[in-house]
C-alpha cells in the first residue's frame, strides 16, 4: 500500500467493550482505541489501552510500524508503508513486510457471557524473517470516557505494579482513581520508562467540529526477542491480576479463537441469514445490559448506546431471521417489564437512573415486533404472559398519556402535541427546537396504531379460543379492536394527497397536512397490516423509487424539496439540521423491500444489493454498514461507523 487507508475497523465483546481503529493504525477518532471498556455494562466506555506502538529491529535497522497524525501536520512514523495485507475474517490481522522480513499481528476480543468477566483483548505477533529480529511494543493508554479527550495535566498520574510478565496500570487523580487493568504477556523484558506523547491529531474529528486533539501516556515498552517463526501474545484485560486467571501461553489465542469460531457457528446453525459475514456483523450489537440484567442491542458503534425505538426495529432482522427466537421473547419481555403509563422506554440508562420514556413509536414498534415474534414462534404463552402490557398500552393510548399523546375520538388517529421535543425517528432537535418536529399525527404512527389494533384483535381471538368455555370480555375486545382498526383505516385515507399521489407525512394540531416526499410513507406500507389499496400502494412505490432510492437506502427528503440538505457534514448543529433533510438512512431499504414486494409482488425488486454488499465489505467500517449516506451522489458514507438498524435490515431481506 502506498497510500493511507483510513477505513476503519471494530471488534466488541458483548458487554458494549470494544476495540476500533484504522486499517493504517492511524488514530482519528475520539473512539478509536484496542481497549474502550464498558465499566457498566454497556455504559460508562473507558479508554483505557489506546494502542501498542511497535517497531522491529534487525541487522542494525530499526523499522516503524505504526503511524500516526500530529498538530503540527507531520505524519510521523509513516509504517504504513510496510503495510502488505490487512483482513478480518477469520480474524483481525495485519501483515507488514518486505522481502526479507514479515511481522503479523492479530487482534481478538473474546465473548463475555452475562456480567460474570472483564473485558479484555488479546494482541498476537509473529515473526518471518531471515535472522533474529527485536520486537518492541510501546504502551499508549489513557484514563478517560469514550466521548472525551485526555490531555497531559499534573493532577492525572499512573500508579503501575510491575512483575515479571504483567503490569497492573492505574490512573490516579486528586478526587477520584481510574479503572485498574493489566497488560500480560508470554515472553519479553518490560521496561517502565514513563514518557507523555503529546499532541496526536485526530482527523476524523476536525471533520465533525468537535475536539481533535489528544495526549497520551507510556508507562513503559516491551522488548521481545524474535528468532523465525516464533510469536508472542499480550492480553490487556480489566481488573487487577488475578492468580485464578489461566495462564497466558503461546497457544491462548488460537484457542480463544477457535472459541470464537464456534461460538459463532452455534449461532449459525439457528439461522435463515445466508452470508456468515453478516451474521458476524450483526452480533457485535447484542450485548448485556448490567441495570436490567438481561440482554440489549447496542444502536451502533462508537457513540450510540441501547436505544428501544432502535433495539425494536432492528430485533426482526437481528433476531428473528437469524433464529435466535430466546433472545427476541428475553428483549420484548425487558421492554414490557418497563411499560409505564402505555409506553415502552427508549432509552435504558445505567444503574441507579430511571429509564426515558421519550417517543411515541417505540410503543407502537413493541406491539409490531410482539406480533412478528409470535408469528414466528408459535409462543402463545407469551403471549398469554403480555397481553396485560398490550391492554395497558391500548387504554393510555386511548385516554391520553405523556406528551399529549392520544387518540383523537373524532377519527381514532393518534397524535401527539408537545413542543421543543421531538417524538418519531425524526428526532435530531437544535438549539432546543426539533429540526423536523411532526406534531399533531404523523402517518407512519397511525399506521403502525392501525396494525396494533389488527393484532390486538387476532390476540384477543386467539386468548378467547384458548379459553376452554370462551371469555365474554376477551370476545367484546376482539370486536372492538376490529371496529376501531377499520375506523383507523379509513381515516387514514386523510393522509392521501392526490395532487402528488403520495401521503402527507403529518397532520399538525391545526389539522393542516404537510405534503413534504419523505420515507415514512413508505413505512406505513411496510407494517404487518396495511391499510391502504392497491392502486395507492402502487403510487407510493413509483414516487419512492423515483424521488427517495439511492444504491444505499431511502433519502430523509425528496431532494426537489425547498428543505433538502444534499451533504451530510460540518459541526454538530449542521449536521444535526442535515440529519432528516435527505440524508440516506440504510435501514428504510428493509421498508422498501416489504412495500414493493406487497404492491408489485410478481415484478423484480429495482434495487441492485451490489454497492451495499460492496460498501460492507471494503469501505467505511469494513465488515459493517454505516448508519447513514450523503443524499447526494456519490453517496458518502456517514454519522456511525456501524449501525444495528442497517446490519439488520439488510440480513432481513438479503439473499447470496
Amino acid at each position: 500500500m502506498t497510500n493511507l487507508d483510513l477505513r476503519e475497523w471494530l471488534l466488541t465483546n458483548g458487554l458494549g467493550s470494544f476495540a476500533s481503529g484504522t486499517v493504517n493504525d492511524v488514530r482519528t477518532r475520539t473512539y478509536h482505541g484496542w481497549l474502550i471498556a464498558a465499566i457498566e455494562p454497556p455504559g460508562n466506555r473507558q479508554l483505557l489501552l489506546s494502542h501498542l506502538e511497535a517497531s522491529l529491529e534487525f541487522g542494525g535497522r530499526v523499522v516503524s510500524l505504526g503511524t500516526n497524525f500530529w498538530g503540527c501536520g507531520l505524519v510521523e512514523p509513516a509504517g504504513y508503508h510496510h503495510l502488505r495485507s490487512f483482513e478480518i475474517y477469520p480474524v483481525h490481522q495485519w501483515i507488514w513486510g518486505e522481502n526479507n522480513w514479515q511481522l503479523t499481528r492479530q487482534l481478538l476480543m473474546p465473548h463475555c457471557e452475562g456480567n460474570d468477566s472483564d473485558s479484555s483483548i488479546l494482541i498476537h505477533y509473529r515473526y518471518e524473517g531471515s535472522e533474529r529480529a527485536v520486537l518492541r511494543l510501546r504502551l499508549l493508554i489513557g484514563d478517560r470516557d469514550f466521548h472525551s479527550l485526555q490531555a497531559q495535566t499534573s493532577e492525572l498520574q499512573f500508579s503501575q505494579l510491575l512483575s515479571d510478565s504483567w503490569v497492573c496500570l492505574q490512573a490516579m487523580r486528586p478526587e477520584s482513581i481510574g479503572t485498574p487493568w493489566q497488560l500480560r504477556w508470554t515472553q519479553g523484558n518490560y521496561q517502565p520508562t514513563v514518557t507523555w506523547y503529546w499532541d496526536y491529531h485526530l482527523s476524523a474529528e476536525t471533520e465533525r467540529g468537535l475536539g481533535d486533539r489528544e495526549d497520551l501516556y507510556s508507562p513503559g515498552y516491551l522488548t521481545v526477542i524474535m528468532l523465525p517463526g516464533e510469536t508472542v501474545t499480550l492480553e490487556a484485560r480489566v481488573g487487577f491480576p488475578d492468580k485464578s486467571l489461566p495462564d497466558l501461553t503461546p497457544s491462548t489465542f488460537a484457542l480463544a479463537l477457535l472459541a470464537e469460531q464456534q461460538r459463532l457457528a452455534e449461532i449459525s446453525s439457528l439461522s435463515r441469514c445466508g452470508s456468515q459475514q453478516l451474521l458476524q456483523a450483526s452480533d457485535r450489537f447484542i450485548v448485556y445490559r448490567a441495570s436490567i440484567a438481561g440482554p440489549t442491542v447496542i444502536a451502533g458503534y462508537h457513540w450510540f448506546n441501547d436505544w428501544g425505538r432502535d433495539t425494536l426495529i432492528s430485533l426482526p432482522g437481528l433476531a428473528l431471521t437469524t433464529g435466535r427466537l430466546d433472545l427476541a421473547r428475553g428483549l420484548l419481555e425487558t421492554f414490557g417489564r418497563y411499560c409505564r403509563q402505555g409506553l415502552i422506554p427508549n432509552v435504558f440508562p445505567d444503574t441507579g437512573h430511571e429509564p426515558a420514556y421519550n417517543s411515541i413509536d417505540a410503543t407502537l414498534w413493541w406491539v409490531e415486533t410482539l406480533g412478528l415474534y409470535l408469528e414466528a414462534s408459535q409462543d402463545w404463552e407469551f403471549l398469554a404472559l403480555q397481553y396485560p402490557v398490550v391492554q395497558q398500552i391500548y387504554k393510555a393510548l386511548i385516554t391520553g398519556t405523556l406528551y399529549n399523546i392520544q387518540v383523537d375520538a373524532r377519527n381514532m388517529l393518534l397524535g401527539w402535541d408537545a413542543p421543543h421535543v421531538a417524538l418519531t425517528w425524526m428526532d435530531a432537535v437544535v438549539d432546543g427546537q426539533p429540526v423536523t418536529p411532526r406534531l399533531g399525527k404523523p402517518v407512519e404512527i397511525n399506521a403502525l396504531w392501525y396494525s396494533a389494533l389488527c393484532w390486538m384483535a387476532k390476540w384477543a381471538e386467539k386468548l378467547n379460543q384458548d379459553v376452554s368455555s370462551g371469555s365474554i370480555r376477551l370476545s367484546n375486545q376482539a370486536r372492538r379492536y376490529t371496529q376501531q382498526a377499520e375506523k383507523v383505516k379509513a381515516s387514514l385515507q386523510m393522509f392521501w394527497n392526490p395532487q402528488k399521489g403520495y401521503l402527507y407525512d403529518y397532520i399538525d394540531p391545526e389539522d393542516r397536512p404537510n405534503a413534504q416526499i419523505r420515507p415514512n410513507a413508505i413505512l406505513a406500507l411496510s407494517l404487518h397490516h396495511c391499510a391502504f389499496p392497491r392502486e395507492q400502494g402502487r403510487l407510493i412505490v413509483d414516487r419512492a423509487k423515483s424521488s427517495l432510492l439511492t444504491p444505499y437506502g431511502l433519502r430523509s427528503l425528496d431532494p426537489a424539496e425547498e428543505d433538502y440538505i444534499g451533504e451530510y457534514c460540518g459541526n454538530q448543529k449542521q449536521r444535526d439540521r442535515a440529519y432528516h433533510q435527505g440524508t440516506v438512512w440504510t435501514w428504510l431499504i428493509g421498508a422498501f423491500i416489504r412495500a414493493h414486494e406487497r404492491f408489485y409482488a410478481s415484478e423484480p425488486l429495482p434495487f441492485d444489493w451490489q454497492p451495499l454488499i460492496d460498501h460492507f465489505l471494503k469501505q467505511a467500517c469494513v465488515g459493517s454498514i454505516s448508519e447513514i449516506f450523503d443524499g447526494d451522489a456519490p453517496h458518502t458514507p456517514r454519522g456511525a461507523i456501524s449501525q444495528a438498524w442497517s446490519v439488520a435490515e439488510v440480513i432481513r431481506h438479503f439473499q447470496n
